[in-house]
């Protein structure tokens, strides 16, 4: 891409005219109020959460107001090839919404919509600004839910387009790609096209519906989702279950999962993570000593069901279960101490990053792998005097990790090995995190070229100008101006 400068700066044409500056054009899009430059950046447009990510203050900061605007903007910067970085909430922990020196951040905070909820085909249609909360609240009348819950509500629907995010409900309900039936969205030339639609099955060519999803705004932006929903069940239990190793609570998930009850929550937690997490909620489980000192790790289990007494016979049977399969106790927890508990495990990162983790890991592997990868981990970790510790979802093999190691080239190498020992045993670099820029290093060394390669090849065709959150996922082009 060419140098900011150039779109900073008039240059005179032939006639004695000057070309605007792309700040310009864009007061020409969506009004003066609604670019920020300079000084009136803020500090929150300049960074996600990332423990390792550092801030970049871009040239300008803009909000579109419909797909029209999006359209404009991105037109305007491509002809001044200006690289472009998507921002929702802001929430996501690897990089992925970080700016580009010189750049352009696109914000969806206007764009926050819930144009549609269709009951009678149970989809909602939605811009990329709106929440998990506004949706949750907005289905709750029609006791509808839209089921996907990485852990924080007032995450985007258009981060959790970007980043495919999962959560602990996927054991049951899948991750995002499984619920987002069609999109809106704006390619690098400012081309918009529309995928998918209110049907759930299509062989009418190419899925660029899912295609879009995960791509981590290098492909498109996506200026509207349109969302499975399902009935909301109207009842919930939770079982807490302390087991003496991990090995059995591993072991015991496949059964769970194989058993009928259909949880809606499968979640590991080591003792390190429990006792921070109820420590920073501040909420006492009534665990007993006795219990808690041959802990290592808790199992939480999650029922639902839209019939009470159904949900009573299924948590008497699972309670049965995890006996059987080893647990020290088993625990069904009040209704307002089970929704503490996963508030609580929710709030892991936040607990993580409070006691001064230097990074997390989020790899996935198969679930029943769980085992074997964690004591790689625990060899590492010792090896390199290191502090894992962590929790995930046993349910479907989402294994997050929080690392102390002040060292950062002790740490790097930790990281580095962390991840390949889940690659080796079939695992990924992210199960739903994304890459973004935090975690490209271990992507390029640890996945195969070939699919690297492709994967470039793809993003030209969509993003021709390279200008669509370049340095996300895998480092960017070199600046010719053209993708390569």
């Amino acid at each position: 891409m060419a140098q900011a400068s150039s779109a900073r700066m008039g240059t005179d044409t032939p006639g004695g005219g000057s070309v605007p500056t792309i700040e310009h054009l864009l007061i020409d899009i969506v009004g003066a109020t609604n670019v920020d430059t300079g000084a009136d950046i803020g500090e929150d447009d300049t960074h996600d959460e990332a423990l390792t990510g550092t801030s970049v203050r871009p040239l300008a900061v803009v909000r579109p107001g419909s797909t029209a605007d999006v359209a404009s903007i991105v037109k305007a910067a491509a002809s001044l090839r200006v690289p472009l970085t998507p921002r929702g909430s802001g929430t996501g922990l690897s990089g992925g919404c970080t700016p580009v020196d010189g750049g352009l951040v696109v914000s969806f905070e206007r764009m926050n919509r819930i144009l549609e909820i269709d009951t009678d085909n149970h989809v909602a249609v939605v811009e990329p600004g709106v929440t998990l909360a506004d949706l949750d609240a907005a289905l709750l009348p029609h006791r509808l839910v839209y089921p996907v819950f990485p852990g924080e509500v007032s995450a985007s629907l258009g981060g959790n387009v970007a980043t495919n995010a999962g959560g602990m409900r996927a054991v049951k309900y899948g991750v995002t790609r499984h619920h987002v039936l069609g999109i809106e969205a704006v390619l690098g030339t400012g081309e918009v096209i529309r995928a998918g639609g209110k049907f759930v099955k299509s062989t009418s060519g190419y899925d660029l519906t899912q295609l879009v999803i995960g791509s981590e705004g290098t492909l498109a932006l996506v200026t509207q989702a349109t969302l499975r929903l399902h009935p909301r069940p109207g009842h919930q239990a939770t079982l807490l279950a302390p087991f003496a190793t991990l090995h059995e609570i591993a072991a015991s998930v496949p059964p769970i999962v194989a058993s009928g009850v259909g949880p809606l929550v499968v979640e590991y937690i080591d003792k390190v993570s429990m006792a921070g997490i109820t420590a920073t909620a501040g909420i006492d489980l009534g665990i007993p000593d006795s219990i808690r000192e041959r802990a290592l790790a808790y199992l939480v289990v999650v029922l639902e069901d839209h019939h009470p007494d159904r949900l009573d016979e299924d948590t008497q049977a699972l309670a049965e279960q995890l006996a059987e399969l080893g647990a020290l106790d088993v625990f069904v927890l009040p209704p307002q101490a089970g929704t503490q508990m996963i508030e609580a495990r929710e709030r892991a990162f936040w607990a993580a990053k409070a006691a001064g983790a230097d990074d997390i890991v989020d790899v996935v592997v198969p679930r029943a792998s769980i085992p074997d990868y964690l004591d790689a981990v625990g060899e590492l970790s010792s090896r390199t005097s290191s502090l894992v510790v962590g929790c995930g979802h046993a349910g479907d093999g989402n294994v997050h990790l929080s690392v102390w190691q002040s060292d950062p080239d002790v740490r790097r190498r930790l990281l580095h090995a962390i991840v390949a020992a889940g690659v080796s045993l079939g695992g990924a670099v992210s199960g739903e995190h994304g890459i973004g820029t935090e975690k490209r290093a271990y992507l390029a060394e640890l996945e195969d070229p070939a699919k690297l390669a492709l994967m470039r090849r793809i993003k030209a065709a969509f993003d021709p100008h390279g200008i669509l959150n370049p340095g996300t996922i895998f480092d960017p082009v070199p600046a010719t101006g053209e993708q390569q």
